[in-house]
């Protein structure tokens, strides 16, 4: 299919133009509607063509893009367009957040307006959604913590209880049954409730505050998937945590608070109407991020760190202060809750359901030789950990062309899964060596509960199965047996080999199934244990504690998977207790990061990347230096006058799924073509559907401000927001006009077309833009180009137009 658009610097009429596009443009997505099955082509680019060459080559591009849709994504990944992600393995529409401030008349208007006293009312619900959020984060946290332990807790308790009475299968049945209904139920939640919710959420809020919008990633529903799945996925006793789980929680939480309420349920005020922006809310997610941090590990200042260096895009010291409240709020309730379940109303939680490893008894002096063992341990650690998101990498693709069958194929997965970790976990103790109990112990052994340090398994009395005192206990309790302090009881250097090989495979096997599940609990899992075998190594240089040793064996690991340094320092020095550990956390964190990334990127930015999320990089890619911002540009660029037909905008909403329109002020208003700035697709569905028409190409007068409310420019909450479909504009009407004035931003964001693509891609990212226009450096020109979006600076967008660069990695 050919048509043919002349260059806009030989027509001086940009509007005529327009609506010759606008036709066509009709008659192309017909086409593309025709080959890309049930995908909903979502395009946000817009910007001007520069000759019929590049057109044929976009259009054909876009053609063959949709048609590789129709097959699982994750076969190849090649994301050429950033407008859908995978959520659940399902594809998902996405758009970008307009965190830019709108500077248009209305709103200066209602800026103008408002009285000192609406103004501390705006800072009061500020304090007062960050109250509410760090209270409702903290109860979750506290709420998923006892139900773990109870539930896995009970099942533990009915294995051991079998097994003292050497009822070996009966147990193993029991357990493993246990396991899977607990798995299948989690799986169901996930399938047929909200798959959104599988996984560990993290890299969603990431890409969520970089900018990116995909449908339910903080709905209702998957709030509710992730908070339950993940109770029925840690009691299954996979391999998984509940701390990513809890950031992706905490974030639902604040997203529903920060709504702004919901006129279609009739949940809303003239006060929550400050909040309907995404620049808000992004605030309050980023809030809540951290407060899913400080209660999944009680670590309020890790918390608020974890957010500014991994989860926000964006920061400002006012952010800082409120993100400190909210994680300050999770600290005192869950405070509140421990010292409540110390009187024994909580069942059978104890203080491991919120882990907390108190290792201050231990007397750190190091050497030398000391310091050399913690390097090694980080280099290798570094290694292991950029193999671990290697495997992670591709496990997750292929897992997610399986989930794409179906639910039933979804829930089988996770049925498989949990029946070889159960497997692993009650016969792998069975090779392990029974060994006496220790004389100068202070608790009971071998132990008589469900998550002693001493577990009998098949060993004679007097004696207890190290390694079943690992498989056979919750994750957190684990985690303690290998962070012990003092060397009270032994771990054979067998069982820590076997330990960490079955943790880093399960590991591995058991992330991307349709479940929801975190990575800092199995990292930290085989990161100790690895830590512990190291120390076994290293014992004829290295005087350390072997507790010691496995804390910096976690610490190396978590810097080798997730290459985060400041937030995971803090977050062990709150989990341990003791300032000493600061310098060797430091070191083998710095170690393993720089050797893994060599190798690879972070596991959430390759999650990410595997999602099809269009995640914006803090720094431009070295190959952006060579290309200015005309050589991206593409697609019809559709304009409007300051005063336009109701026909042609409604028209032009109808053809095109744009979000931003570039308004052009033409003569006889001006003397020459001028841009007066940009107008959002939102922002005309309002002024179409309350009718603000002019019978006369004139100027609106002040009345337009009565005419429509700020309330109806503001973001939707729960209710859905304006579509087309919804306007009802009769044949008369269609003729009629519309005054754009008052609802342009009349300050957009402008480059020159000359300017350095890694340049105004580092001006798009550090100011959260959502479109930039792109002006001509000749003033004989028409007065905007073309317009940059996310989609512009992706790298598979740029690399899809200029094949013949080669990436290069950054210095």
């Amino acid at each position: 299919m050919e048509f043919h658009v002349a260059r806009m610097r030989r027509d001086p009429s940009p509007i005529k133009l327009a609506k010759t596009l606008v036709k066509e443009l009709g008659k192309m997505d017909k086409y593309v509607e025709g080959n890309r099955g049930d995908y909903e082509h979502d395009i946000e680019n817009e910007a001007l063509l520069d000759g019929n060459e590049q057109i044929g080559r976009y259009w054909s591009g876009l053609s063959d893009r949709n048609v590789s849709y129709t097959k699982p994504l994750l076969v190849k990944r090649t994301n050429t367009t950033s407008q859908i992600a995978i959520v659940g393995a399902n594809l998902c529409p996405i758009e970008s957040l307009d965190y830019e401030v709108f500077d248009n008349e209305i709103l200066k208007h209602d800026w103008r307006s408002r009285k000192k006293y609406q103004i501390i009312q705006y800072v009061v619900l500020k304090w007062g959604f960050a109250l509410l959020i760090g209270l409702g984060t903290g109860l979750v946290g506290f709420f998923n913590s006892l139900a773990v332990e109870n539930i896995a807790g009970f099942k533990l308790l009915m294995t051991t209880t079998l097994m003292s009475k050497n009822r070996y299968l009966e147990a193993f049945l029991a357990y493993a049954c246990s396991n899977m209904c607990l798995a299948a139920a989690a799986a169901a939640l996930c399938a047929y409730v909200a798959p959104a919710a599988a996984g560990s959420g993290i890299p969603e809020v990431k890409a969520y505050l970089n900018g990116v919008d995909a449908h339910y990633i903080l709905a209702p529903s998957t709030l509710f998937v992730k908070i339950f799945g993940s109770i029925l996925g840690v009691s299954a006793g996979f391999v998984v945590g509940k701390e990513g789980p809890m950031v992706h929680t905490g974030a639902c939480i604040a997203s529903l608070l920060g709504q702004g309420g919901s006129r279609k349920y009739h949940l809303t005020s003239t006060w929550l109407r400050y909040f309907k922006n995404d620049r808000d809310r992004r605030d309050m997610i980023t809030c809540g991020a951290a407060a899913g941090v400080a209660a999944a590990f009680r670590a309020p200042v890790g918390g608020v760190l974890f957010a500014l260096e991994e989860a926000a895009s964006w920061w400002r010291s006012a952010l800082l202060w409120r993100a400190f409240f909210t994680t300050a709020v999770v600290a005192i309730v869950l405070r509140v809750a421990i010292q409540f379940c110390a009187t024994g109303k909580c069942g059978l939680f104890g203080e491991g359901g919120l882990i907390m490893y108190d290792v201050s008894s231990v007397n750190i002096t190091y050497s030398a030789s000391d310091i050399f063992a913690v390097l090694v341990l980080g280099a290798i650690a570094g290694i292991l950990g950029s193999l671990y998101n290697y495997l992670v990498d591709k496990v997750v693709r292929t897992y997610s062309i399986i989930n794409e069958k179906g639910p039933a194929l979804k829930i089988s997965l996770v049925v498989t899964i949990a029946l070889l970790t159960s497997c692993c976990y009650y016969f792998l103790p069975w090779i392990a060596n029974c060994i006496p109990c220790p004389s100068d112990s202070t608790v009971s052994c071998p132990s008589i509960n469900e998550s002693g340090e001493y577990q009998n398994f098949q060993c004679p009395p007097g004696y207890y199965n190290d390694l079943a005192s690992l498989f056979l206990n919750t994750n957190d309790d684990a985690i303690r047996n290998l962070f012990s302090p003092k060397i009270i009881k032994e771990f054979h250097i067998s069982s820590l080999f076997i330990y960490f090989s079955t943790i880093y495979f399960l590991g591995i096997v058991t992330y991307g199934i349709a479940i929801p599940s975190g990575l800092f609990i199995p990292v930290i899992l085989a990161g100790a244990a690895y830590g512990r075998l190291m120390s076994r190594l290293f014992e004829p240089i290295a005087k350390l504690d072997r507790g010691l040793f496995a804390l910096l064996g976690a610490a190396s690991f978590l810097g080798g998977t997730m290459r985060m340094t400041v937030s995971i320092c803090v977050i062990l020095l709150e989990l341990t207790n003791d300032l000493l550990l600061l310098p060797l956390v430091m070191l083998a964190l710095l170690v393993s990061k720089t050797v893994a990334d060599s190798f690879n990127k972070g596991v959430y930015d390759q999650i990410l990347h595997i999602k099809g999320l269009p995640y914006l990089e803090a720094h431009a890619e070295p190959y952006m230096k060579n290309l200015v911002t005309r050589d991206v540009v593409s697609g019809p660029l559709i304009t409007f006058s300051g005063i336009e037909k109701v026909g042609n905008i409604l028209h032009a909403l109808s053809a095109t799924r744009h979000n931003g329109f570039p308004v052009i002020d033409e003569p006889p208003f001006v003397d020459s073509p001028e841009l007066c700035g940009l107008v959002l697709r939102s922002h005309l569905l309002v002024l179409l559907k309350e009718k603000v028409f002019l019978r006369d190409r004139d100027f609106a007068d002040q009345s337009i401000f009565q005419k429509v409310s700020t309330l109806d420019f503001g973001k939707p909450g729960s209710g859905k927001g304006i579509k087309v479909e919804d306007l009802d504009i009769e044949g008369e009407e269609m003729d009629m006009y519309v005054d754009l004035h008052p609802i342009t931003n009349g300050s957009p964001y402008t480059v020159v077309e000359t300017m350095s693509l890694a340049k105004a891609a580092i001006l798009f990212r550090q100011h959260g833009l959502r479109h930039m226009c792109v002006v001509p450096k000749s003033q004989r020109r028409p007065p905007v180009v073309g317009i940059l979006t996310r989609h512009d600076f992706m790298p598979e967008h740029v690399l899809g137009l200029y094949p013949d660069i080669k990436p290069q990695k950054r210095q």
